[in-house]
């Protein structure tokens, strides 16, 4: 048996040589087609993709299958291109992989850092919270790219003489969303941006048509920022999910590789608007948004939505109107007329005692937030366990009092708007009802509630200047922050 020594040198070179045609032939088959105006579609590799080979191939020549070529000195080009042509499949595989993981966890790390602010921001609900769902319709406008179409075609040895465009289209969005409080909401929804194209006609006679439709889904934070009692701006800022539908064709000079390209991905958006109240819970909306688009064939681009819509809020109730009831006039009752005297034997008469005069009202004033005994945090209207306390000491004074009726007024200071305050000062006065009904079992049908809107203060006029809200000027109208309870009784036991 004869030992052949072989000089690997020249193999090695020849290697790499065929390899790299064989990367040429596997990811630039149509670079002879016209790209359409848009990169991505099949004519050129990735760059990382395309670094990737090279160092694939050098390591193919040099250590990893130099063994094989010592092995056999007959192996054919044509086993080589199969070998090569697996290879770089794989790797090709590996890549488009870790892209796509990469994708992933971007998406979803953003999605947390949205999840975190929606936490963070669950602590800081009010009474203005609620869930609402809603609907805009508008026209959509995209930029087409003239000077890419151009430039690609160009490339195909084609010469672009016109290009017309249809940049404008309708569209819509239906969205609900949660208010965490009056500043701040979270709201996701449906939006369909329409349907855009161009056409270009080139020398050699030939057309390019193409078309994108897009739609998809969005995840959005809103910061609102009230200027009256029914008027708000607000601005949003975050995510969408959109699918990209791409379609082209060519006529005459013009070839289409790929004819009907599409694709999902995530990209930002945001967006400015006006909202105005037209009930508690109906609105209306004008929105100016911008939505960040990738299309299937590796453009990146913008799309404007100017639009107008209707916003349905739940759970929102016309505060109780202002007014005390009274108790009813007793009607006159006729006297009878005293009847004639009789003589008749003496006898032992009854005497009924006069009835007790009506006790004068008792009133009691109980500190919102100001105190240790407080009933409820400052911009709530939830009892603290402090108030409840306060609330049982007063209704222990009451045993035994047979009731006329009951008058509880809520107090807001003059921060705030005249709806905002309506609403707290009444839901305040009602919170005390309730827990008076329930722990202390006062009559229901005997209690009357109601809000005031900081209209009537207890503080000094003068004592509290400045307009900006301000920790001292919050300290300073506490004595207005307040809940009256004010009760009538016909008679008190002993």
């Amino acid at each position: 048996m004869t030992t052949v020594i072989v000089d690997t040198e020249p193999y090695r070179l020849v290697c790499f040589v065929i390899l790299f045609g064989t990367w040429l032939r596997i990811v630039t088959p149509s670079c002879s087609l016209i790209q359409m105006g848009y990169r991505g579609t099949g004519c050129e590799p990735p760059s990382q993709f395309k670094m990737s080979m090279a160092s694939l191939m050098t390591k193919l020549a040099h250590r990893q299958y130099a063994p094989l070529l010592h092995r056999s000195y007959a192996m054919s080009h044509s086993t080589l291109l199969h070998l090569s042509r697996f290879i770089l499949l794989r790797r090709y595989v590996q890549l488009r992989t870790t892209h796509y993981m990469n994708r992933i966890i971007k998406t979803v790390g953003m999605l947390g850092l949205l999840g975190c602010a929606v936490m963070h921001n669950l602590f800081a609900m009010t009474d203005d919270s609620g869930w609402y769902v809603g609907a805009n319709i508008g026209q959509s406008r995209a930029k087409i790219a003239d000077d890419r179409i151009t430039a690609q075609l160009l490339n195909g040895n084609l010469v672009t003489t016109s290009i017309s465009e249809n940049n404008r289209d309708h569209g819509y969005k239906i969205f609900g969303g949660y208010q965490f409080n009056k500043n701040f909401a979270i709201e996701g929804g449906y939006f369909d941006l329409g349907e855009f194209g161009f056409k270009a006609l080139t020398l050699p006679t030939g057309t390019l048509n193409g078309n994108i439709k897009l739609n998809g889904l969005n995840l959005d934070a809103v910061g609102i920022l009230p200027l009256t009692e029914k008027f708000a701006a607000f601005g949003r800022v975050g995510m969408n999910y959109a699918h990209a539908k791409d379609s082209f064709s060519g006529t005459g000079s013009v070839s289409v590789l790929n004819p009907n390209p599409s694709k999902y991905d995530t990209n930002y958006k945001f967006g400015v608007g006006l909202q105005y109240a037209l009930t508690e819970s109906i609105g209306i909306r004008a929105e100016a948004e911008r939505y960040r688009i990738d299309d299937a064939v590796g453009n990146k681009g913008d799309i404007n939505l100017l639009s107008l819509g209707l916003v349905y809020r739940f759970g929102q109730k016309t505060p109780a109107p202002e007014f005390i009831a009274k108790s009813p006039v007793p009607e006159p009752i006729a006297k009878s007329p005293a009847p004639e005297p009789i003589a008749a034997a003496p006898e032992s008469v009854a005497v009924v005692p006069p009835p007790r005069p009506r006790a004068p009202p008792k009133k009691q004033v109980f500190s919102v937030d100001s105190s240790a005994g407080s009933l409820f945090d400052f911009d709530k209207s939830t009892l603290k366990p402090a108030g409840k306390q306060a609330l049982d000491v007063f209704a222990a004074d009451l045993k035994g009092a047979d009731f006329d009726d009951i008058t509880i007024t809520g107090h807001t200071d003059r921060i705030g708007s005249h709806a905002y305050n309506m609403k707290l000062s009444t839901r305040r006065a009602e919170a005390a009802k309730v827990y008076l009904v329930e722990s202390a079992g006062l009559p229901a049908d005997k209690i009357t509630i109601k809000g005031i809107d900081g209209s009537q203060p207890v503080t000094k006029p003068g004592k509290c200047k400045g307009k900006n809200i301000t920790k001292k000027l919050i300290t300073c109208l506490a004595p207005d922050r307040r809940v009256e309870v004010e009760v009538t009784a016909t008679k008190t036991s002993n």
